[in-house]
């Protein structure tokens, strides 16, 4: 029974440890400090993470599910080229799926679920967006868009669109310091918030779906002037 005990235990952190690599690299590679293309050298990222390399071998079987890094037999594996692309393929996916999950929400969020987009809500009213980092910005982009897909109560849906939402994350981290505009883009996750919370499920997917290809437009648009 000990010997069961502790392999059990065992089992709890090593995945732990894994949920934590998973973690921390799957940010760094969304905000690019972990460059598209560069190879993944698991033993130096376990020196960097002060984590083993078990861990962060099984953190990168995930990120590769993710489409986030990409192992080649016998040369490694590196994290995935941002492919602008790929940009008009997510957002067909994200345009329509995002009014989908903000639909659902509206229709079914909890009043405990609610009470948490208000926080969620408050945060993006009190924002300083000129005076944010990056890093800043996009995390709170990710907590709306997430907030939202967990109050649609459908756990496979959420987990659709929180992986295309890392990838476009990554095509708008690389046009971030472009866009003319990022106050509307940020302030436009208020009215949908908004909406959810009002139980308007015709205007939080009309609202969610401007969003996303309001945000194409947006990264197409600083791209050209590029």
């Amino acid at each position: 029974m000990a010997l069961e005990t502790l392999a059990i235990a065992d089992s709890t952190s090593r995945k732990s440890l894994a949920d934590t690599a998973y973690e921390r690299l799957r940010d760094r590679l969304l905000m690019l400090e972990i460059k598209p293309g560069d190879l993944l050298n698991d033993d130096q990222l376990a020196k960097d993470l002060g984590i083993g390399r078990t861990p962060v071998r099984e953190a990168l079987k995930r990120l590769e599910l993710d489409r986030l890094v990409v192992a080649y037999p016998r040369r490694g594996t590196f994290a995935t080229r941002v492919e602008v692309t790929d940009l008009a393929y997510i957002s067909e996916i994200r345009t329509q799926l995002e009014p989908l999950a903000a639909g659902r929400a509206a229709r079914l969020a909890s009043p405990a679920t609610k009470e948490h987009l208000k926080d969620i809500m408050r945060a993006v009213e009190a924002f300083d967006v000129a005076g944010a980092s990056v890093v800043e910005t996009l995390r709170l982009d990710a907590r709306v868009h997430q907030g939202i897909y967990a109050a649609a109560g459908n756990p496979h849906l959420e987990d659709v669109l929180i992986r295309y939402d890392n990838l476009a994350t990554r095509i708008w981290c690389m046009v971030l310091d472009r866009l003319p505009d990022l106050e509307h883009h940020v302030r436009e996750h208020v009215d949908l918030l908004r909406a959810v919370l009002d139980g308007d499920e015709e205007k939080a997917t009309a609202l969610a779906r401007d969003h996303v290809t309001g945000f194409e437009h947006a990264v197409r648009q600083a791209l050209f002037a590029a």
